[in-house]
């Protein structure tokens, strides 16, 4: 569990280097892309279903509800009149969720394939107060929002690239950003030493482990806060809050 609670500040320098980290942002933003579209689609579209999956997906599968309470419950209650960025939406659970509750929301996936299947499960109760499109959050002709939220979309970035990503969302956005990353624990670092000696050809893209405060120190803007972990069987990941 996270040392819920905790805010980090930061000044509005930017780290040396800052600025390179949009060429690596688009590298990685792309190869996830391809990733999607060309191998994972199917796999994705039977996790996020009803339909029956194996052990070990069925932990990731009750890890990303979890999640995705936890990330629901953040916000306030009562979301009338509210404007979302489902950031990295996926096939929508989170986004149908929020859009119950009263919120306008706009899901984005680099994916148009996962955008296909958000659309073709948009239930009818919610049409009107949810939107799907394929592209990049960071685009500014998505608007302004009241919040932002982003389930395990960032988990393939450096810090230094989440430092931008924040930095480039945080003038569209009035309240806050909740976000999930990969926690820098034994396991996951093991993981992630692993998948680097594999040619880069035969590479999934490879979640990087993130401390708290290594992601606050590369902020070159506003409050990070620790909101908690969820772990079950193969799923892993940290929330976190980010105040602009």
């Amino acid at each position: 569990m996270a040392d819920g609670g905790t805010l980090h500040d930061v000044g509005q320098t930017a780290p040396a280097g800052a600025a390179q980290a949009t060429d690596a942002y688009t590298s990685t933003r792309n190869r996830v892309e391809t990733y999607f579209d060309s191998t994972a689609t199917r796999t994705w579209e039977r996790l996020t279903s009803d339909a029956p999956v194996s052990g070990i997906r069925a932990t990731v599968r009750a890890g990303r509800d979890e999640m995705r309470s936890l990330i629901s419950n953040s916000l306030p209650q009562d979301l009338r009149g509210a404007r979302i960025l489902d950031a990295g939406c996926g096939t929508g659970a989170l986004a149908f969720d929020l859009a119950g509750r009263g919120a306008q929301v706009t899901g984005v996936d680099i994916s148009p394939q996962l955008i296909d299947i958000a659309k073709l499960r948009t239930p009818d109760a919610v049409a009107d107060k949810v939107s799907f499109a394929a592209g990049d959050m960071l685009d500014p002709a998505l608007g302004r929002f009241d919040y932002i939220v982003a389930m395990d979309s960032m988990i393939y970035y450096s810090a230094r690239d989440i430092a931008a990503m924040l930095d480039r969302l945080a003038p569209r956005l009035d309240h806050k950003m909740i976000f999930t990353v990969a926690p820098r624990t034994p396991l996951l670092m093991a993981m992630w030493r692993v998948g680097k000696l594999f040619p880069r050809s035969d590479r999934s893209p490879t979640m990087i482990p993130h401390t708290p405060a290594a992601l606050a120190a590369a902020l070159t803007r506003g409050k990070l806060r620790d909101l908690n972990r969820v772990t079950s069987g193969f799923y892993i990941s940290h929330a976190m809050e980010f105040l602009p």
